[in-house]
């Protein structure tokens, strides 16, 4: 399979092969195929200056059989349709592996952040909430921040729906908001976190002892500063950082409160005095126990794959190894945990705030860790069966896991009118 395939592509080709394996007929196929529903707005802005521009944004809503959409809403400027739809069906996958009520969504805008104001931010942000007003809701499909969104999005569009829909606060619209609005605990750091559970059960079953065990990350967004901090908790040496700006190596280890401090006043891990510089595709080369990709789509290809020096590979981005490298990765014993198990603790925890505000009623962060825990670890050895039952790698025996989820739930509840 040609790597320049749109992600889309990937996901239908992923979907594919995990039906084969689940002797899935062809109406059921096509049905998780496409989207329920893709929205595209036109969404009209004026800018500090005065000058209106006209961004465009999306909503992809993928399968609701097990319940309401859920998904992401992205900030870049190249994301696009299929890209949106891509990520809506790996959504619906996600919550299925974490056994949680909902289907795949997500959104987004063509703009780059970087280059606006606070107030066009805002100015975009409620614009693209009144467009997709109609179309989401605590009980139809609840967004969440994704790349280049956080709490200050949310915020802005839970009070534009609510201002829209009766003017009442409504918190359980979308997940991902500050706790002084009805966000969760334990949210901020919940990726990181389902990532650094995957990886002790993945040791537990490779028999690999963690304590003093070399990890590289690459990307130090998010997911890849709480995933280093946690699994440094656990006892292993985190040995090299990458992110945008550049990529850092001390095999004797670095220390990671100290590399966020410095990534907080530099903006970048690049000059830390505890690590020397070397190339960024060295990060993932490495001689390591653990890999954690933590940056952008389609980082591990068919060209590096076999580079990889790894045991376990963590995927707390979404989409970093094509379908060619999964191959390559597999046939040299190599565990790679798949995005939509890796990196399903954010949608977990997302879950619980959903819950918590529909209640209005808060949990402690050590109730919120403790039910996170017990969700990640479950659903990771659920995939771990999987992939052992079928001798099919973890992220066939994800999707696997999936599809059998979602089609039982469209089985039971059939198809009207």
């Amino acid at each position: 399979m040609s790597e320049s395939l749109n992600p889309f592509e990937v996901a239908v080709k992923q979907l594919d092969e995990a039906a084969k394996l689940a002797k899935l007929d062809k109406g059921m196929r096509d049905i998780l195929a496409s989207p329920n529903r893709v929205l595209t707005v036109a969404v009209p802005a004026r800018m500090d200056n005065g000058e209106i521009k006209v961004y465009t944004g999306f909503r992809s809503q993928h399968n609701s059989a097990r319940g309401p959409y859920k998904g992401g809403i992205r900030y870049h400027p190249q994301v696009t349709v299929d890209e949106v739809k891509a990520l809506s069906m790996w959504m619906t996958w996600k919550c299925a592996i974490a056994n949680i009520p909902y289907g795949g969504g997500k959104g987004g805008i063509i703009c780059n952040p970087k280059e606006l104001s606070e107030n066009e931010l805002e100015r975009i942000t409620r614009r693209y909430a009144y467009s997709i007003a109609d179309i989401i809701g605590p009980l139809t499909d609840i967004p969440a921040p994704d790349v280049y969104t956080g709490g200050k999005e949310m915020a802005w569009i839970m009070d534009t729906y609510s201002a829209l829909k009766g003017n009442y606060l409504q918190p359980d619209v979308i997940t991902g908001k500050p706790l002084s609005i009805g966000g969760s605990l334990g949210r901020n750091e919940a990726t990181g976190r389902g990532v650094s559970i995957t990886v002790r059960e993945a040791a537990k079953k490779l028999g690999i002892k963690l304590k003093g065990a070399p990890v590289a990350i690459q990307g130090f967004g998010n997911a890849g500063q709480f995933a280093a901090v946690l699994l440094a908790e656990m006892g292993m040496k985190v040995i090299a950082v990458s992110d945008s700006k550049g990529s850092i190596h001390n095999r004797d280890g670095i220390s990671v409160d100290s590399l966020r401090s410095h990534k907080l006043k530099n903006g970048a891990v690049s000059g830390f005095q505890g690590a020397s510089s070397i190339a960024d595709k060295e990060v993932l080369e490495l001689d390591c126990t653990v890999l954690v990709p933590a940056a952008l789509e389609n980082q591990i290809t068919k060209s590096n794959a076999g580079k990889v020096k790894a045991k376990i590979v963590a995927e707390a981005a979404n989409g970093p190894t094509t379908p060619d490298a999964d191959d390559i990765l597999f046939g040299n014993d190599i565990l790679v945990i798949p995005d939509i198990l890796a990196n399903g603790g954010g949608v977990t925890v997302s879950y619980f705030e959903w819950l918590q505000n529909l209640r209005r009623e808060y949990w402690t962060e050590a109730e919120v860790n403790s039910r996170l825990d017990s969700n990640i670890s479950s659903a990771f050895n659920d995939v771990y069966n999987n992939h052992k039952e079928f001798n099919v790698n973890m992220r066939k025996a994800s999707t696997l896991l999936a599809i059998n989820r979602v089609v039982e739930a469209m089985k039971i509840r059939g198809l009207w009118p």
